[in-house]
């Protein structure tokens, strides 16, 4: 997830950083980003690696969190680090196989981004606090109660794994319109 305008995260221009990451982020629209994920049966020392890698990415891309699909790995992996408070030390999770287990019926919107379709925010409603279970890199079970930006953040990145961009929220049109729009920077791209 891309910080967004709102929410206290100032945006960031996020063209010049795609080449200079650990990991490439794909951009929408790719088969690969509309594909459910398989679960993590075994955290091994590479799927760790990639996990170490992405939260690198993350941050210097700069986000608040991505998932494995977004770098071309059909895995169900996220990480997230939504501490942005200046002093506050960061926060990286790690999550394997995540899963929302409750959510309440309290709604918050955001005006929600994504690495995998740069500068492009659109306001998405979700529920305001949900319970998330996952495993971590050494394999220990967690559950966690999430607010806020940190539960946008979570469901965010869990519906990657899922196959489901944040503007699969939005009316017909207004995806329409930014899809057009990665496709046109997917090709200038594509001429240098």
């Amino acid at each position: 997830m891309a910080p967004g305008a709102r929410g206290g995260v100032a945006a960031a221009t996020v063209i010049p950083y795609i080449r200079l990451m650990k990991r490439p982020i794909l951009i929408h629209p790719d088969p690969r980003l509309k594909k459910v994920c398989a679960p993590v049966a075994d955290i091994s020392d590479d799927l760790r690696q990639l996990a170490d890698d992405m939260l690198e990415t993350m941050y210097d891309a700069p986000g608040i969190g991505l998932a494995a699909p977004q770098v071309g790995v059909l895995d169900r992996l996220i990480v997230l680090d939504c501490v942005r408070e200046e002093g506050e030390p960061p926060r990286p999770l790690v999550m394997f196989n995540p899963e929302v287990i409750a959510s309440s019926d309290e709604m918050n919107t955001y005006d929600e981004g994504c690495l995998s379709i740069p500068d492009q925010y659109a306001e998405v409603t979700r529920p305001k606090v949900v319970d998330v279970t996952w495993i971590d890199r050494d394999g220990k079970l967690h559950r966690e109660t999430f607010d806020g930006l940190w539960a946008t953040c979570v469901q965010h990145e869990i519906d990657h794994l899922n196959g489901k961009l944040f503007i699969d929220y939005l009316g017909p049109m207004k995806r329409q319109m930014i899809t057009r729009k990665m496709q046109k920077l997917k090709r200038d791209r594509a001429r240098g």
